[in-house]
């Protein structure tokens, strides 16, 4: 549905503009046909990435509620809920986006080519989006970025582990609590050798 949406305010923002191009500037048809085309998986990444980026801002603010205010008993109640309820705004979001499109490639995008770009520089750009293998590439991107970036984590995750548990150690030293909040999964056998002597 997002990805009909997002073609359609294209498609009308290139019919809008392409007969306009006839009596004004060339470069305007150029400029219009440069960002369609442009504008194909990548603008659906962005939108989402605005889409999410907005809902993790709600999803911050009642986190903490959920836990500070709802009975142990009805929490996971309330976070199914919450979470349809979230999807329903992220959907929202994303087509509130999405209906946006074609009206800020009108007023912003499109002149800014145009600016930016001779005529013969925006054919050039035009022939390239239409490549076989960019088209390729542009399909391509989302699973190569999502390989990449979840290699990335895998890579990292000893560093980021060991310096968020420095980060907590310090932040419970600095408001005077005394464990820090969360146990690191190794740290289970250590915590077991220091419990046996109050137990017993």
């Amino acid at each position: 549905m997002k990805k009909l949406l997002t073609a359609l305010a294209i498609a009308s923002l290139a019919f809008s503009t392409a007969g306009h191009a006839q009596t004004a500037d060339p470069k305007l048809e150029w400029a219009t046909k440069v960002v369609t085309l442009q504008q194909g998986p990548e603008l659906e990444r962005m939108i989402g990435q605005l889409a999410d980026s907005a809902t993790q801002e709600v999803l911050q603010n009642w986190g903490p509620k959920l836990q500070t205010d709802v009975p142990k008993a009805r929490q996971q109640q309330v976070t199914d809920e919450l979470n349809a309820e979230l999807k329903k705004c992220f959907d929202d979001i994303s087509k509130a986006i999405n209906s946006k499109v074609g009206k800020v490639s009108t007023d912003t995008l499109i002149p800014a080519y145009m600016d930016r770009f001779t005529l013969d520089e925006l054919k050039q750009l035009a022939a390239f989006f239409e490549s076989p293998t960019i088209k390729k590439y542009q399909a391509a991107a989302p699973e190569l970025g999502g390989l990449f970036v979840k290699q990335l984590i895998e890579a990292t995750r000893t560093d980021v582990t060991a310096r968020v548990k420095q980060f907590d150690s310090t932040a419970a030293k600095i408001i005077g609590a005394s464990p820090a909040p969360k146990a690191a999964p190794s740290t289970s056998g250590s915590s077991e050798k220091s419990k046996p002597a109050t137990k017993k």
